[in-house]
């Protein structure tokens, strides 16, 4: 996938689910019911138990969703990302190898950046977007809205801290799109399996942020 479509892809999205699992059937679960909320943009965190299976896995069970990987280190871990089928990659820092492997392969990379130095660093290396992490470390959308002035150029995805109830701000403030994981998964609710809940969640979160795919829309 060209930038070109990546970022037209999460223009359209606008959230993606982070996928940190304990487990390679919990994980299935936990994309299942994703899915059943009305997202299809996933990363599975590299952490995961049984990442690069449960990646495989999901890249033959759903061909309709956009399936990536996030928590990404070294080239080791790239390479066996890329074996498995990622579509896109995050990571959280910037690794010039690790963007030049993804280039070749026509993937997108996102890397992990906190203060305008390393934003314009990642920018600069040609990182697809910028992952602005931890974004609740540093004031959630209003420290978005300072980066906007100068930087309203890169498209950022601020992580670490996006909740249903900011996602919606983080996006007014200027992020082209907001990556959100454990708010999404209270640890309570994934171990009781209470997959209702959480999918009643995730459809929360996208309603929230339907006004914003509406008028990406026209």
């Amino acid at each position: 996938m060209r930038d070109e479509a990546w970022l037209s892809l999460i223009k359209q999205q606008r959230a993606l689910a982070i996928i940190r699992a304990p487990s390679l059937r919990i994980g299935m679960q936990m994309v299942k019911t994703t899915i059943a909320g009305g997202m299809t943009l996933i990363e599975i965190s590299w952490n995961s138990d049984c990442a690069a299976e449960l990646l495989a896995s999901l890249r033959s069970s759903f061909p309709n969703c956009v399936l990536g990987v996030g928590t990404i280190l070294t080239t080791k871990d790239l390479r066996e990302a890329i074996a498995a089928g990622a579509q896109f990659v995050f990571t959280p820092h910037i690794d010039f190898d690790l963007i030049a492997i993804t280039k070749r392969h026509e993937i997108p990379i996102i890397p992990g950046a906190l203060t305008p130095t390393e934003i314009i660093t990642a920018w600069t290396a040609k990182a697809s977007c910028v992952k602005v992490f931890p974004i609740q470390a540093v004031g959630n959308a209003k420290y978005l809205e300072a980066l906007r002035v100068p930087l309203g150029h890169i498209p950022m995805i601020p992580t670490g801290g996006v909740t249903i109830e900011n996602a919606k701000s983080m996006i007014q403030a200027g992020a082209i799109a907001v990556g959100i994981g454990g708010n999404l998964f209270p640890k309570q609710a994934v171990e009781s399996g209470n997959w209702t809940q959480i999918e009643q969640q995730i459809k929360t979160l996208m309603n929230s942020l339907q006004s914003v795919i509406n008028s990406n829309e026209t």
